[in-house]
């Protein structure tokens, strides 16, 4: 169990909005939240977590030349345990998924004031994922798009593979279901699996159930 305020470093080069966050914090949210430390700098930013052993660390994106994805790199190969809040000054939703797959826990857009920050980090602190609602409706739309435009560039043998693979038929099974010997079922399913960018069925069948496929077969 956690005792005692959780420690708290931000990595930002807007003086202004770091030193408005650290005051608020200080002010109003002291028995939760101390900051450790504050740095500009993107090769700082796992020293700084390191030292003051920060629970959470507030990440702007935007910082030059390395970016803030890397600082979240760097601070999550190092200690896995610190969670960490993406923040962005720009709309660029590629930059947000990049933080969320190097590890960030959560990713706002900075035009939030710094109280709005507060309930995000209890959040982020309790172990729980935080995102910014313009940037999940993108994650969420952006998933099942590029697989119906995949989906048009397949032919109805390959959608039917694609459906019997991913009721997790086995190879001997499609092989009777599309009258082709064994070895050519094999073959498609590489294939078909090739296509799709994933490397196994499984991958194939989340794939299949992200974009759509099981749905729109279910329905006609």
């Amino acid at each position: 169990m956690h005792h005692g305020p959780f420690v708290i470093v931000i990595v930002d080069d807007h003086e202004l909005f770091a030193e408005g966050l650290e005051l608020l914090l200080r002010r109003d949210w002291g028995e939760q939240f101390v900051i450790g430390g504050r740095t500009t700098f993107v090769e700082e930013a796992a020293d700084l977590v390191g030292s003051c052993n920060a629970d959470l660390a507030i990440v702007d994106l935007s910082m030059p030349p390395l970016g803030g994805v890397a600082a979240i790199r760097h601070i999550k190969a190092r200690h896995p345990a610190t969670r960490i809040l993406a923040l962005s000054g720009t709309d660029d939703h590629q930059l947000a998924e990049d933080a969320l797959r190097a590890g960030a826990d959560g990713f706002l857009s900075k035009t939030v004031r710094p109280e709005a920050l507060v309930g995000p980090l209890q959040t982020i602190a309790a172990g729980l994922k935080v995102l910014d609602p313009g940037l999940l409706d993108r994650l969420l739309s952006s998933t099942r798009k590029p697989a119906s435009s995949l989906a048009d560039s397949l032919t109805p043998a390959d959608l039917k593979l694609w459906t019997l693979l991913s009721t997790g038929m086995e190879t001997v099974d499609i092989a009777a279901r599309m009258v082709v010997s064994e070895r050519t079922a094999k073959r498609m399913v590489a294939s078909l699996l090739h296509r799709l960018g994933v490397n196994n069925r499984i991958a194939a069948a989340a794939l299949a159930g992200r974009s759509g496929l099981l749905e729109d077969l279910a329905e006609g």
